[in-house]
């Protein structure tokens, strides 16, 4: 088996969640002689969502007594709350579309969850996400680490993990970051694990499975507003026919295909997706082609500006080949930096696309993640 960075004889505090990724990070860990430590995260649930965390935390418990690793709980609920909850309920009502499981790693695992566990005496911790974290050969004062791609494109997380910093990489371990599902899944049943078999879970961090849109309208007043078929024009104004309504323009992003009622649609329509927003007037426009730019603005420049920005190993080129995603597991869009400082970065791509304010736009020069930024 492939050695993962780090020391033998160090201790490692991996994040449990109950499910087969981490199970199987700390069974590899264990197996490579690391002293391991379970821990599972208890996190922030709304009164109003059936919870099912102690069942979780049963499972993570069940495998490291499997594992014969202690297992201790971290409560980290008010962390949760404020730092990623609030935040995403605050992003929607101001119409942006934040990503809550970016908040997530940078404010719990990899925030409080990494400082409690060196509090303890932990040399690292390790989670199940799939990506690598590169100990380069060479160092140098800026870039000791690399993060990259997991080699499994259909389980990569890299993308949620742009706000990781030089001294965080140095105190992390992503056990599984070198192999494809498939093959966690065999070493799950390899190490005997109690949940080999167990679905993975979906959704956001801290809500499950629970419909977001539904969740947020516990926070958010509904405010029925027109769906308009996007023609020509400019972004903002009311061009185009209404064949539709919503319930409230905050609650929707763009590329969404679902969640409004179309009243005027004939038999050989196509779905219609959202490509713009007027939040004055709480206007959908839509359009049955997913990669119509409704913006003239964008249509011409095909650019993004970003700010909260985070380099990871080195400052970006500029005019550099690079490419970006601006959604989890969504295209690599080719682009240049055309301009940066420390607050703000200027991206130039390719070919132009439809996105939200408020999204992570994630820089890659390769397979390895340079860093990135929330779009204006």
């Amino acid at each position: 088996m492939k050695k993962v960075c780090g020391d033998k004889n160090k201790t490692v505090f991996v994040g449990m969640s109950g499910g087969v990724d981490s199970s199987v990070s700390a069974a590899i860990l264990k197996d490579q002689g690391y002293n391991v430590v379970g821990v599972f995260i208890k996190t922030w649930h709304p009164e109003f969502i059936a919870c099912n965390e102690e069942e979780e935390r049963l499972d993570a418990m069940r495998v490291c007594a499997h594992l014969d690793i202690p297992f201790l709980t971290f409560d980290f609920e008010d962390v949760y709350k404020n730092e990623v909850a609030d935040y995403m309920i605050s992003e929607y009502k101001a119409g942006r579309t934040p990503n809550p499981d970016v908040m997530c790693n940078k404010e719990v695992k990899f925030g409080v969850f990494l400082k409690k566990a060196l509090s303890m005496g932990a040399d690292y911790v390790a989670t199940g996400h799939y990506a690598k974290n590169i100990k380069n050969v060479a160092e140098s004062t800026f870039s000791n680490f690399s993060l990259e791609k997991s080699i499994d494109p259909l389980k990569d997380q890299s993308y949620f993990l742009w706000t990781l910093n030089q001294e965080q990489l140095s105190k992390i371990i992503f056990p599984i970051g070198h192999l494809k599902k498939t093959e966690v899944r065999k070493l799950a049943n390899k190490f005997k694990i109690p949940v080999a078999e167990k679905k993975d879970s979906q959704g956001i961090c801290f809500l499950g499975a629970v419909d977001l849109k539904d969740f947020l309208k516990h926070y958010i007043k509904e405010k029925r507003g027109k769906v308009v078929l996007a023609q020509s024009g400019v972004e903002g104004n009311d061009i185009g026919e209404e064949i539709g309504y919503h319930d409230g323009v905050v609650f929707f992003t763009i590329g969404e295909r679902h969640g409004f009622t179309i009243t005027k649609k004939s038999p050989n329509d196509g779905a219609y997706y959202v490509i713009a927003k007027d939040l004055k007037k709480n206007i959908l426009y839509v359009s049955q082609n997913s990669k119509k730019v409704f913006s003239v603005d964008l249509a011409e420049n095909t650019f993004l500006n970003l700010d909260n920005i985070n380099w990871i190993s080195e400052v970006p080129k500029i005019n550099k080949k690079y490419t970006a995603q601006i959604r989890y597991h969504g295209e690599f869009l080719s682009c240049k930096v055309e301009s940066l400082d420390k607050e703000n970065v200027k991206i130039i791509f390719e070919k132009s696309f439809s996105v939200d304010s408020g999204q992570s736009c994630v820089l890659y020069d390769g397979n390895v993640v340079l860093g990135g930024g929330v779009i204006k």
